[in-house]
């Protein structure tokens, strides 16, 4: 077997390139043959990937969080190698959202390397979206309205470190604003004066928030939630809902499971998939129902 590792040394505040030489001394551990790159500035993860001979390796490993993963997974879908390998997910950012159901948590990254020993794999579903012309793919989440204005916030006040999303959050509230949502779910068209839209592909966004509690990885569908025009009060009384899936039950909230979708928004409204700041309203999506084989947990037989 021989791994191409792709690492973001700036994952996890730094903890991609503090662990970079001890996931490569893990590959060896496990008698791994692999070949490592850090890539050097945003962007540069897709572009090492799309140009990436599949050919000459066995599996794909990414070391990083669920950005790194979004680059990684759209240099997966423009390469145009003949040969499809399965990608290995090593958890070693902040969120690691999709790597959650794929039950590989933060601390266990070396039990993520272990799994590639074993090439156990199991194949997960992908979102297409198309924006402007644009296209792009998507693992774990994309989001628009509050969620994104709050990401574009917190990033302009990134200075002030772990309370630049709290100050975003605030500072959103505060400024709360309603926008027109016309979606189109499975050719059933809704309107709405809408606050946030999540298209979940994975359970969790970021690190702890339970967004869509009954999203599957491979079940052929997109989980939709809508939440709908609200008071701040009611806003902020949701906001830690989310932690644990309770947020779904208020009146406000409306949940769908989709193939695909077809939004637009006035105004034009920014998107955020799998936390990046991309793309623009309208916009197209459809569910790749497994499209990517990607490294699962090795399961023991309780008999042995």
């Amino acid at each position: 077997m021989k791994v191409f590792h792709l690492n973001n040394p700036a994952s996890g505040n730094g903890n991609g390139s503090r662990l970079f030489h001890k996931i490569n001394k893990e590959f060896e551990y496990n008698s791994i043959d692999h070949e490592a790159v850090q890539t050097k500035h945003a962007g540069h993860g897709t572009d090492i990937i799309k140009n990436l001979n599949f050919n000459d390796y066995d599996v794909l490993a990414v070391s990083g969080g669920d950005g790194s993963l979004f680059e990684a997974i759209n240099g997966y879908y423009a390469n145009k190698s003949s040969k499809r390998i399965p990608v290995g997910v090593i958890p070693v950012g902040r969120g690691n959202a999709f790597a959650r159901d794929l039950d590989f948590h933060p601390q266990m990254w070396n039990d993520a390397i272990h799994n590639i020993y074993f090439n156990r794999t199991k194949k997960v579903d992908v979102a297409v979206c198309k924006s402007n012309g644009e296209q792009f793919h998507f693992i774990n989440i994309l989001g628009l309205g509050f969620v994104t204005d709050v990401a574009k916030t917190a990033f302009n006040l990134r200075a002030f470190g772990h309370l630049s999303y709290i100050l975003g959050v605030l500072h959103r509230t505060i400024f709360l604003k309603p926008f027109s949502l016309k979606i189109e779910i499975d050719g059933n068209v809704l309107e709405r004066e809408n606050v946030f839209v999540e298209i979940s592909n994975s359970r969790y966004t970021g690190k702890d928030f339970l967004m869509a509690p009954s999203a599957l990885i491979d079940d052929g569908y997109l989980d939709v939630v809508l939440l709908n025009k609200l008071s701040r009060t009611r806003l902020l009384q949701c906001l830690p809902k989310i932690f644990n899936g309770e947020h779904v039950k208020m009146k406000e909230v409306e949940c769908f499971k989709a193939k695909k979708i077809k939004i637009e928004t006035e105004p034009q409204k920014l998107l955020t998939p799998d936390g990046q700041l991309i793309g623009t309203t309208p916009i197209e999506i459809e569910c790749l129902n497994k499209s990517l084989e990607v490294i699962a947990r090795e399961e023991v037989n309780p008999e042995e």
